[in-house]
């Protein structure tokens, strides 16, 4: 009986030593490339490995003293699998370079501008050269400014061309219908000579479709000084067609009526008859209207505190959509508002 457990406590002894040894070699393991770690794996832990052999080993073992060499097993293999944790690509010295912070950042993603953003930026750009300034005004307005102050009185018939929302709770108060208010504003405030521009967001209730909407945006301007003529007029809105639509571009003016000026007239760019496309827009005439305008009233300059027989002036406005419309060859005022990226994303060259 003696010697039997001696034979068992000298098995586990050689079996412990040899752990030992093995543990020490796998300490001084360190790897420097994915080749060594797979031929570190394959020793240790392979099918014919040290780790199943001494696995076999430990079945010769007594009950008793499997507890000792099976703790020391358990560390022996916790230790192989760290090893195998270690990645030496990680471990290559480097030397350490801050971010250039300068840097271009690459963004595939970027946005653009809006057909409509463009296209005003484009016309304030042209009459700027020429010596216009931006004015601005609000967009909820008082009948006054809007209407009266216009030559257009309470009973007067031309209200009757524009599909106003009023408040309901006071019928004095409206959303602008054109951007005329700002021009009186401005006249009131500040002496001739006046060259304005007044952009902005104005409103008038018609049902919505392809040609039309509720709310769109226009640009209008004002040159009042001592002798304007219709000539400058004429003169002025050629050199935007030309700067807007291209050096041949040709306008053309046609008698109208708008109670703020006197004379009036539609303003024509030709746009041709070379395509089908043509001949539906222009109505087989190959004439585009693209603006209103006209000598400003001199019953609007007396209501805005100007000497009529002093000074004289000239108006002019146009629907924003309604040039971009032409100019990017687009159907359906609609889409303006629709927020489809697919339509956007055609503008991006215009960043």
């Amino acid at each position: 009986m003696c010697s039997v457990q001696s034979k068992y406590t000298q098995n586990n002894n050689s079996v412990i030593k040899k752990i030992n040894q093995i543990e020490n070699e796998v300490k001084q393991f360190l790897p420097s490339s994915k080749d060594d770690l797979d031929y570190f794996k394959i020793k240790y832990l392979g099918k014919n490995g040290v780790l199943n052999k001494l696995f076999d080993d430990f079945k010769t073992i007594s009950v008793s003293e499997k507890k000792d060499v099976g703790k020391a097993l358990n560390k022996l293999k916790s230790l192989v699998k760290s090893k195998l944790s270690f990645n030496p690509e990680r471990q290559t010295t480097k030397t350490f370079k801050p971010e250039d912070l300068t840097k271009t950042v690459k963004n595939n993603n970027l946005g653009s501008r809006h057909p409509l953003a463009i296209v005003e930026q484009e016309i304030i750009e042209i009459f700027s050269s020429i010596g216009f300034s931006i004015s601005e005004g609000p967009e909820i307005e008082d009948d006054w400014h809007n209407f009266t102050a216009l030559n257009t009185p309470q009973e007067h018939p031309a209200r009757d061309m524009q599909d106003t929302f009023f408040i309901q709770s006071n019928p004095d108060i409206l959303l602008r219908s054109h951007t005329s208010s700002v021009q009186v504003r401005h006249m009131q405030k500040n002496p001739p000579p006046i060259r304005i521009l007044s952009p902005g967001r104005v409103y008038r209730n018609e049902a919505i479709s392809a040609r039309a909407h509720c709310l769109f945006h226009q640009i209008e301007g004002l040159y009042i000084d001592k002798n304007v003529s219709f000539a400058d007029l004429k003169q002025t809105l050629l050199f935007f067609a030309k700067k807007m639509f291209g050096e041949k571009s040709r306008i053309r003016l046609r008698p109208s009526f708008f109670p703020f000026t006197e004379p009036s007239a539609e303003v024509d760019v030709y746009w041709g008859l070379k395509t089908e496309a043509d001949y539906r827009i222009t109505k087989g005439t190959g004439w585009l209207e693209i603006l209103g305008c006209g000598m400003v009233d001199p019953n609007v300059l007396e209501n805005c505190n100007i000497n009529s027989k002093s000074f004289t002036g000239f108006a002019f406005g146009m629907g924003i959509e309604r040039i971009a419309m032409l100019k990017y060859k687009i159907d359906d005022i609609r889409l303006f508002y629709e927020n489809d990226l697919r339509f956007l994303k055609q503008f991006s060259s215009y960043l």
